[in-house]
């Protein structure tokens, strides 16, 4: 355990006084689940990206589920995604009795690789959608992959629980395809604590998701209990999930978004400060950044550690920065060497070597919001210090 009090951990929201008023608002209206707050966060969340359809959800696992049942898929139907990624990715795949295929990340980020995408699609008829996983905050080459989509004739879900508000060629990412699922949790770019968003612009996805998000019922009825309309009745057209969102949550992630682009340019001077820092160090080797007009949501900061120059492994290195006081993470653990899919698909580790690479040497640093200079100047003075006593 570390017993340093200045101890910074790797990651922590951003909640002001906003935040808390907007709660208690709601607590004080004594409705607290889905409601009037959430109908407000799907339609200024809707303007914000562009989306045709904003749908609250509990989590973006739920969401990207949501998805995925919309297109009636069945056992034997295959989803094409990356193994570079949180397991909730590959788990909904299971959740609709389909199997995930992988295509191995490039080299040169921890994207997928389209190209690899499209020789797998010219092999495989079974494949019935791709889901790409925008890492850290960086869009993945949406336009081949849509290219890509189109010739084969399988949508794009994107994976977009890093990349708010982030902008891939002028659109947000997340509104680049069939449909997007953004992640409120703790952690990420804005929080509700729990919960997530999807978007997109088909009537029919959008109808099936709000149908199938609570109970498989057939109308609005949150408001049935206090309503002092005759509102008792409803019917239940389908087997549905319990993945609505609170109106606790929606108010929330109100406030969070009218501070979207202020936290984006607070990680961005961070991220800037983190590769000026370690730019001259070649046991360090940075994140890949954006091209051209595209921006980076900067959800994570990852170094990967040139082992060929140090004598310590990567998970040395991490247990040097804890020892300084300085949270770090790993991601990812790629979903293929996790027993469950490892043994269900007969998957070696070096089946996808760029991913199992990433994950080998990858460190991610802290680059939240409330990050002050002295913190910042902390984390780099740790890791510098780390790799220059561990050089070779």
């Amino acid at each position: 355990m570390n017993r340093n009090s200045d101890f910074i951990p790797f990651a922590l929201p951003s909640i002001g006084e906003e935040e808390k008023n907007a709660v208690l608002e709601v607590m004080e209206s004594l409705w607290l689940t889905t409601g009037k707050k959430c109908i407000q966060f799907e339609k200024e969340f809707a303007d914000f990206t562009g989306a045709k359809h904003a749908i609250t959800v509990n989590s973006a696992t739920s969401g990207l589920h949501l998805v995925l049942e919309s297109l009636k898929l069945k056992k034997g139907d295959q989803i094409l995604t990356t193994p570079y990624t949180f397991a909730a990715t590959s788990e909904v795949i299971r959740y609709v009795d389909a199997d995930p295929v992988f295509a191995d990340i490039k080299s040169s980020d921890y994207n997928i690789d389209p190209e690899k995408i499209d020789r797998i699609l010219s092999k495989n008829k079974n494949i019935k959608a791709i889901i790409p996983v925008h890492i850290g905050g960086l869009v993945c080459d949406m336009d081949r992959i849509n290219e890509i989509a189109q010739q084969y004739g399988v949508p794009v879900i994107e994976d977009s629980a890093h990349a708010f508000p982030v902008k891939y060629k002028g659109n947000y990412a997340g509104n680049l395809s069939h449909a997007g699922v953004y992640s409120f949790y703790a952690t990420k770019t804005i929080t509700t604590g729990e919960g997530g968003m999807v978007v997109t612009n088909s009537d029919s996805t959008a109808q099936r998701i709000k149908l199938m998000r609570l109970h498989g019922i057939d109308r609005d009825v949150w408001d049935r209990y206090s309503s002092n309309k005759k509102k008792w009745y409803y019917e239940v057209v389908e087997a549905g999930f319990k993945y609505n969102m609170t109106d606790i949550a929606a108010a929330m992630g109100i406030e969070q978004l009218k501070k979207a682009e202020r936290f984006l340019e607070k990680r961005k001077h961070i991220a800037e400060t983190y590769n000026k820092a370690f730019s001259d160090y070649d046991f360090i080797k940075l994140p890949p950044s954006p091209h051209g007009e595209n921006d980076h949501a900067w959800h994570l900061y990852t170094i990967r550690i040139n082992e060929e120059k140090l004598n310590i492994k990567r998970d040395e290195f991490i247990d040097h920065l804890f020892e300084k006081g300085i949270g770090v993470s790993v991601h990812f653990i790629p979903v293929h060497i996790m027993p469950y899919y490892r043994e269900r698909y007969s998957l070696k580790p070096d089946d996808y070597p760029n991913a199992l690479n990433s994950y080998s040497n990858s460190i991610s640093l802290p680059v939240y919001p409330d990050l002050d200079n002295e913190q910042v100047g902390r984390i780099i003075e740790a890791v510098i210090e780390t790799g220059k006593n561990s050089c070779r």
